[in-house]
């Protein structure tokens, strides 16, 4: 493919929340700058922005000074102003945090001090007062964080569309990337036509290392999926808001916990078990190719070797609804497995190294007249403002580079 004329400045791979929260962030940053977007889907917010809990985070979990706590404690406070703005669903619940054994409480007063140094309001509960919050709910001690809430994404998504005035492509694959320095971007779509650039941002989510390689750079990591199950709760009256357990550090996930939605209906999960594909809600969803990249990637057999005993029980939780039902009843005595009924699941595109290293923070890379957003999994929903705002500043660092040097 050469590339001989250009049109638009900026293409954007991927019509989840982080891209076109970068498309909106282009067109508000440097008004007048031509945006397009691809997405292989027939609407935006199809995977990982429409199929988790829709929780607005606090930031409390993520290490002080990453990128991680920076944009999610900046990036829920927007958010909650992002959806007053523009009428989209939306409350400010708080949630409980709650340790059951005192083996957690260590972990759970070292969350009270890492909330405290990254700016988050937290206060610490014994179990009568988590009674006055949750009166069905059972722990030694918890912590309440006033800032976190809950909204509907896929409309912030689709708002998000509307207001970067971006060419949005939905049903449209990239499949081939031409890339030349000295003469921009060219890509090939799934609908046989040709899209030229000046630079390109790969948001790609789930396939986001995939699209790095297709434009020529070694991206380094390989996303490994984890599926996440959910259920709804038959009797929602039992949680008032949201509780989660005191997560384990040694693992990225957050645990079994319980969320009321926007809609009143309660969420239980998610849990984490390695998919077969990428794209694979459930156990039926096999693509060979994409197992065995998953396989062939040496990073995986380490994480199943250091944490076998871990995936062994989220396994087990995923195939027994007797089992699943006896994590829940850990925070929620009351629950039963007739309680439970099964809810759409979601994935997790998470960036592995080549030693086993969960990326534990988000990623981004600059490559020559690319931007590649190689790791944002949750919570980037939260934080997608600030991602957006940053991705589109490298992408018109990249763009302004191409424009005062190389011929356009």
């Amino acid at each position: 493919m050469r590339v001989t004329g250009f049109d638009c400045d900026v293409l954007v791979i991927g019509g989840g929340i982080v891209g076109l929260s970068t498309a909106y962030a282009l067109t508000q940053a440097s008004p007048g700058t031509r945006v397009t977007v691809l997405e292989k889907e027939d609407g935006p917010a199809r995977h990982q922005t429409g199929r988790n809990s829709g929780v607005i985070h606090s930031g409390i979990y993520y290490r002080p000074d990453s990128l991680k706590a920076r944009y999610a404690v900046r990036g829920a406070a927007e958010m909650v102003e992002f959806c007053a703005r523009h009428g989209i669903p939306h409350e400010v619940t708080g949630k409980l945090i709650v340790a059951t054994e005192r083996a957690e409480l260590p972990r759970l007063h070292a969350l009270v001090q890492r909330g405290r140094e990254n700016g988050i309001p937290v206060r610490e509960l014994g179990p009568a007062q988590i009674a006055e919050y949750e009166p069905e709910v059972r722990g030694l001690a918890a912590i309440h964080v006033g800032t976190t809430g809950v909204c509907d994404y896929g409309a912030v998504t689709a708002r998000l569309a509307e207001l970067s005035g971006a060419d949005v492509r939905y049903g449209t694959e990239a499949v081939r990337i031409s890339r030349r320095p000295a003469s921009g971007v060219a890509v090939l779509t799934s609908t046989g036509t040709v899209v030229r650039a000046r630079a390109l941002v790969n948001c790609a989510g789930l396939h986001c290392d995939r699209v790095a390689r297709l434009a020529g750079d070694d991206p380094g990591v390989r996303i490994v999926p984890f599926r996440g199950e959910y259920y709804e709760l038959a009797r929602p009256g039992l949680v008032k808001g949201l509780v989660y357990p005191v997560p384990d550090p040694a693992f990225p996930f957050l645990g079994v916990h319980l969320t009321r939605g926007i809609d009143g209906g309660v969420h239980v999960g998610p849990n984490a078990v390695p998919a077969a594909a990428r794209e694979g809600y459930d156990w039926r969803t096999v693509r060979p190719a994409e197992l065995a990249s998953t396989l062939a990637w040496p990073g995986s057999w380490h994480i199943a070797a250091r944490h076998w005993r871990y995936g062994a029980g989220e396994i087990h939780r995923s195939l027994s609804r007797r089992a699943f039902t006896d994590a829940v009843r850990r925070l929620l005595p009351a629950v039963t497995e007739a309680d439970l009924h099964r809810a759409p699941a979601g994935v997790r595109a998470q960036a592995v190294l080549r030693d086993g290293t969960l990326v534990d923070d988000f990623l981004i890379r600059t490559a020559p007249r690319t931007v590649h957003v190689l790791n944002a999994p949750s919570p980037a929903a939260t934080a997608s403002l600030p991602i957006g705002r940053e991705v589109a500043r490298r992408a018109l660092d990249v763009l302004g580079a191409v424009r005062g040097g190389a011929p356009a």
